[in-house]
Protein backbone atom coordinates (compact mmCIF):
# COMPACT_ATOMS: atom_id res chain seq x y z
CA UNK A 1 0.00 0.00 0.00
CA UNK A 2 1.37 3.40 -0.98
CA UNK A 3 0.78 5.44 2.18
CA UNK A 4 2.89 8.29 0.77
CA UNK A 5 0.03 9.42 -1.49
CA UNK A 6 -1.30 12.79 -0.42
CA UNK A 7 -5.14 12.75 -0.30
CA UNK A 8 -6.59 15.22 -2.79
CA UNK A 9 -9.42 17.32 -1.49
CA UNK A 10 -10.85 18.00 -4.96
CA UNK A 11 -11.38 14.25 -5.39
CA UNK A 12 -12.94 13.93 -1.93
CA UNK A 13 -10.26 11.42 -0.92
CA UNK A 14 -10.46 9.91 2.58
CA UNK A 15 -8.54 6.64 2.68
CA UNK A 16 -9.80 3.84 4.89
CA UNK A 17 -6.97 2.72 7.18
CA UNK A 18 -8.64 0.88 10.08
CA UNK A 19 -7.97 -2.86 9.72
CA UNK A 20 -11.00 -3.91 11.77
CA UNK A 21 -13.35 -1.88 9.58
CA UNK A 22 -11.70 -3.26 6.45
CA UNK A 23 -12.27 -6.81 7.72
CA UNK A 24 -15.91 -6.08 8.55
CA UNK A 25 -16.52 -4.73 5.04
CA UNK A 26 -14.91 -7.73 3.37
CA UNK A 27 -16.92 -10.11 5.57
CA UNK A 28 -20.13 -8.23 4.72
CA UNK A 29 -19.38 -8.58 1.00
CA UNK A 30 -18.34 -12.23 1.44
CA UNK A 31 -16.69 -12.64 -2.00
CA UNK A 32 -16.78 -16.10 -3.56
CA UNK A 33 -14.35 -17.72 -5.97
CA UNK A 34 -16.72 -17.40 -8.95
CA UNK A 35 -17.69 -13.75 -8.29
CA UNK A 36 -16.88 -10.81 -10.53
CA UNK A 37 -16.25 -7.84 -8.25
CA UNK A 38 -16.03 -4.18 -9.19
CA UNK A 39 -14.35 -1.86 -6.69
CA UNK A 40 -15.03 1.84 -7.22
CA UNK A 41 -12.39 4.18 -5.82
CA UNK A 42 -9.91 1.61 -4.48
CA UNK A 43 -7.47 4.40 -3.59
CA UNK A 44 -4.37 2.85 -2.07
CA UNK A 45 -5.88 -0.65 -2.18
CA UNK A 46 -7.01 -0.94 1.45
CA UNK A 47 -9.60 -3.61 0.70
CA UNK A 48 -8.52 -4.47 -2.84
CA UNK A 49 -6.07 -7.21 -1.82
CA UNK A 50 -8.62 -8.98 0.39
CA UNK A 51 -11.30 -8.79 -2.30
CA UNK A 52 -8.93 -10.00 -5.00
CA UNK A 53 -7.82 -12.96 -2.89
CA UNK A 54 -11.38 -14.21 -2.45
CA UNK A 55 -13.01 -13.42 -5.81
CA UNK A 56 -12.63 -14.83 -9.30
CA UNK A 57 -12.21 -11.49 -11.09
CA UNK A 58 -11.76 -7.98 -9.74
CA UNK A 59 -12.11 -4.76 -11.71
CA UNK A 60 -10.75 -1.71 -9.85
CA UNK A 61 -11.97 1.66 -11.15
CA UNK A 62 -9.78 4.55 -10.01
CA UNK A 63 -10.03 8.12 -11.30
CA UNK A 64 -6.75 9.39 -9.80
CA UNK A 65 -3.97 8.69 -12.30
CA UNK A 66 -1.25 8.34 -9.66
CA UNK A 67 -3.28 5.92 -7.56
CA UNK A 68 -4.27 3.91 -10.63
CA UNK A 69 -0.62 3.62 -11.64
CA UNK A 70 0.29 2.45 -8.14
CA UNK A 71 -2.47 -0.18 -8.18
CA UNK A 72 -1.30 -1.46 -11.56
CA UNK A 73 2.17 -1.94 -10.10
CA UNK A 74 0.79 -3.69 -7.01
CA UNK A 75 -1.25 -6.14 -9.09
CA UNK A 76 1.03 -6.51 -12.10
CA UNK A 77 1.39 -10.25 -11.41
CA UNK A 78 -2.32 -10.86 -10.72
CA UNK A 79 -4.15 -11.59 -13.97
CA UNK A 80 -7.46 -11.78 -12.12
CA UNK A 81 -7.20 -8.06 -11.26
CA UNK A 82 -7.77 -5.37 -13.88
CA UNK A 83 -7.22 -1.72 -12.97
CA UNK A 84 -9.22 0.84 -14.96
CA UNK A 85 -8.05 4.46 -14.81
CA UNK A 86 -11.50 5.89 -15.47
CA UNK A 87 -14.31 8.14 -14.25
CA UNK A 88 -16.76 5.98 -12.29
CA UNK A 89 -19.52 8.46 -13.17
CA UNK A 90 -19.16 7.69 -16.88
CA UNK A 91 -18.08 4.07 -16.78
CA UNK A 92 -20.13 1.45 -18.66
CA UNK A 93 -20.53 -1.21 -15.97
CA UNK A 94 -22.57 -3.43 -18.27
CA UNK A 95 -19.34 -4.03 -20.26
CA UNK A 96 -17.89 -6.01 -17.32
CA UNK A 97 -20.51 -8.75 -17.04
CA UNK A 98 -24.08 -9.62 -16.15
CA UNK A 99 -23.79 -10.58 -12.46
CA UNK A 100 -21.58 -7.91 -10.94
CA UNK A 101 -20.91 -7.35 -7.25
CA UNK A 102 -19.92 -3.73 -6.73
CA UNK A 103 -18.19 -2.21 -3.71
CA UNK A 104 -16.35 0.92 -2.72
CA UNK A 105 -15.57 3.73 -0.36
CA UNK A 106 -17.31 6.40 -2.44
CA UNK A 107 -16.15 10.04 -2.44
CA UNK A 108 -18.93 11.92 -0.67
CA UNK A 109 -19.01 14.69 -3.27
CA UNK A 110 -20.17 12.32 -6.05
CA UNK A 111 -21.93 9.54 -4.13
CA UNK A 112 -25.53 10.49 -4.96
CA UNK A 113 -25.15 11.01 -8.73
CA UNK A 114 -22.96 7.89 -8.90
CA UNK A 115 -25.69 5.80 -7.26
CA UNK A 116 -28.18 7.00 -9.87
CA UNK A 117 -25.68 6.14 -12.62
CA UNK A 118 -25.34 2.63 -11.20
CA UNK A 119 -29.12 2.25 -11.09
CA UNK A 120 -29.09 2.57 -14.87
CA UNK A 121 -26.94 -0.60 -14.98
CA UNK A 122 -28.96 -2.51 -12.35
CA UNK A 123 -29.82 -5.38 -14.72
CA UNK A 124 -26.13 -6.30 -14.66
CA UNK A 125 -25.70 -5.98 -10.88
CA UNK A 126 -26.29 -8.59 -8.16
CA UNK A 127 -25.52 -6.36 -5.18
CA UNK A 128 -23.57 -3.31 -4.02
CA UNK A 129 -21.74 -2.53 -0.77
CA UNK A 130 -20.72 1.07 -0.23
CA UNK A 131 -19.18 3.28 2.42
CA UNK A 132 -21.16 6.52 2.36
CA UNK A 133 -21.73 9.54 4.54
CA UNK A 134 -24.03 8.38 7.36
CA UNK A 135 -26.52 11.16 6.61
CA UNK A 136 -26.88 9.89 3.04
CA UNK A 137 -27.40 6.30 4.21
CA UNK A 138 -30.03 7.52 6.68
CA UNK A 139 -31.85 9.25 3.83
CA UNK A 140 -31.65 6.27 1.49
CA UNK A 141 -33.02 3.85 4.10
CA UNK A 142 -35.54 6.18 5.79
CA UNK A 143 -39.10 5.06 6.52
CA UNK A 144 -42.19 7.11 5.58
CA UNK A 145 -42.95 9.69 8.23
CA UNK A 146 -39.33 10.31 9.26
CA UNK A 147 -37.49 13.58 8.68
CA UNK A 148 -34.85 11.80 6.58
CA UNK A 149 -37.45 10.42 4.15
CA UNK A 150 -37.36 12.36 0.90
CA UNK A 151 -36.53 12.43 -2.79
CA UNK A 152 -33.45 10.22 -2.45
CA UNK A 153 -35.43 7.61 -0.50
CA UNK A 154 -38.18 7.46 -3.11
CA UNK A 155 -36.09 7.60 -6.29
CA UNK A 156 -33.58 4.94 -5.19
CA UNK A 157 -36.22 2.91 -3.35
CA UNK A 158 -38.09 2.34 -6.62
CA UNK A 159 -35.18 0.29 -7.92
CA UNK A 160 -33.12 -0.86 -4.94
CA UNK A 161 -33.58 -2.65 -1.63
CA UNK A 162 -31.20 -0.94 0.82
CA UNK A 163 -29.96 -2.09 4.22
CA UNK A 164 -27.61 -0.17 6.54
CA UNK A 165 -24.98 -2.51 8.00
CA UNK A 166 -22.80 -0.55 10.45
CA UNK A 167 -21.43 2.91 11.19
CA UNK A 168 -17.79 3.96 10.90
CA UNK A 169 -16.19 6.83 12.82
CA UNK A 170 -13.95 9.53 11.30
CA UNK A 171 -10.84 8.08 12.99
CA UNK A 172 -10.96 5.11 10.60
CA UNK A 173 -9.82 7.31 7.70
CA UNK A 174 -6.81 9.31 6.57
CA UNK A 175 -7.47 12.20 6.71
CA UNK A 176 -10.47 11.93 9.07
CA UNK A 177 -13.66 13.37 7.54
CA UNK A 178 -15.79 15.74 9.59
CA UNK A 179 -18.74 13.35 9.57
CA UNK A 180 -19.57 9.73 10.42
CA UNK A 181 -19.87 7.15 7.68
CA UNK A 182 -22.02 4.03 7.22
CA UNK A 183 -21.70 0.86 5.19
CA UNK A 184 -24.75 0.17 3.04
CA UNK A 185 -25.88 -2.94 1.17
CA UNK A 186 -28.07 -2.45 -1.93
CA UNK A 187 -29.75 -5.07 -4.10
CA UNK A 188 -31.75 -4.42 -7.28
CA UNK A 189 -35.46 -5.07 -6.88
CA UNK A 190 -37.27 -7.34 -9.36
CA UNK A 191 -38.25 -5.39 -12.48
CA UNK A 192 -41.98 -5.56 -11.75
CA UNK A 193 -41.70 -4.86 -8.01
CA UNK A 194 -43.14 -1.34 -8.27
CA UNK A 195 -44.15 -1.37 -11.96
CA UNK A 196 -42.77 2.13 -12.49
CA UNK A 197 -43.46 3.08 -16.06
CA UNK A 198 -42.51 6.75 -15.94
CA UNK A 199 -39.44 7.51 -13.77
CA UNK A 200 -39.07 11.02 -15.21
CA UNK A 201 -42.62 11.91 -14.15
CA UNK A 202 -41.94 10.47 -10.70
CA UNK A 203 -38.78 12.58 -10.45
CA UNK A 204 -40.71 15.76 -11.26
CA UNK A 205 -43.38 14.86 -8.72
CA UNK A 206 -41.01 14.25 -5.82
CA UNK A 207 -38.84 17.28 -6.63
CA UNK A 208 -41.91 19.52 -6.46
CA UNK A 209 -43.42 17.83 -3.42
CA UNK A 210 -40.31 17.60 -1.27
CA UNK A 211 -39.36 21.13 -2.24
CA UNK A 212 -42.48 22.09 -0.28
CA UNK A 213 -42.38 19.36 2.35
CA UNK A 214 -43.96 21.54 5.04
CA UNK A 215 -47.13 21.77 2.97
CA UNK A 216 -49.77 19.10 2.58
CA UNK A 217 -49.46 16.93 -0.51
CA UNK A 218 -52.61 18.62 -1.82
CA UNK A 219 -50.94 22.03 -1.79
CA UNK A 220 -47.43 20.85 -2.63
CA UNK A 221 -48.66 19.29 -5.88
CA UNK A 222 -51.23 21.93 -6.76
CA UNK A 223 -51.45 22.18 -10.53
CA UNK A 224 -49.76 18.80 -10.94
CA UNK A 225 -52.23 16.36 -9.36
CA UNK A 226 -55.84 16.88 -8.35
CA UNK A 227 -57.27 15.90 -4.98
CA UNK A 228 -59.39 13.24 -6.70
CA UNK A 229 -56.27 11.83 -8.35
CA UNK A 230 -54.47 11.67 -5.02
CA UNK A 231 -57.35 9.81 -3.39
CA UNK A 232 -57.58 7.39 -6.34
CA UNK A 233 -53.91 6.55 -5.78
CA UNK A 234 -54.44 5.87 -2.09
CA UNK A 235 -52.90 9.13 -0.92
CA UNK A 236 -54.45 11.28 1.80
CA UNK A 237 -54.50 14.83 0.34
CA UNK A 238 -53.90 16.18 3.85
CA UNK A 239 -50.74 14.15 4.37
CA UNK A 240 -47.22 15.61 4.16
CA UNK A 241 -44.95 14.43 1.33
CA UNK A 242 -42.75 12.42 3.74
CA UNK A 243 -45.79 10.39 4.86
CA UNK A 244 -46.44 8.95 1.39
CA UNK A 245 -44.98 5.47 0.84
CA UNK A 246 -42.96 4.66 -2.29
CA UNK A 247 -45.67 2.49 -3.89
CA UNK A 248 -48.14 5.39 -3.62
CA UNK A 249 -45.67 7.75 -5.29
CA UNK A 250 -45.25 5.24 -8.12
CA UNK A 251 -49.02 4.93 -8.51
CA UNK A 252 -49.36 8.72 -8.69
CA UNK A 253 -46.56 9.02 -11.27
CA UNK A 254 -48.16 6.39 -13.48
CA UNK A 255 -51.54 8.11 -13.11
CA UNK A 256 -50.13 11.54 -13.94
CA UNK A 257 -48.29 10.18 -16.98
CA UNK A 258 -51.44 8.47 -18.21
CA UNK A 259 -53.42 11.68 -17.79
CA UNK A 260 -50.83 13.60 -19.81
CA UNK A 261 -51.03 11.03 -22.60
CA UNK A 262 -54.82 11.32 -22.74
CA UNK A 263 -54.60 15.10 -22.91
CA UNK A 264 -52.41 14.98 -26.05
Amino acid sequence: MNSAHRPRKRFGQHFLVDSETISRIVEAIAPQANDTLVEIGPGEGAITHALAARSGKLHAIEFDRDLAAGLKRQFSDRHSVQVHQADAMKFDYSSLGTDLRIAGNLPYNISTPLLFHLVEHREHIRDMHFMLQKEVVDRITASPGSKAYGRLTVMLGCFMESLPLFDVGPESFRPPPKVWSSVLRMRPLPVAHFDLGHPQVLSRLVVQAFGKRRKTIRNALKGFASEEQLIACGIDPGARPEQVAIDRWVSLANSAAGQNEQAK
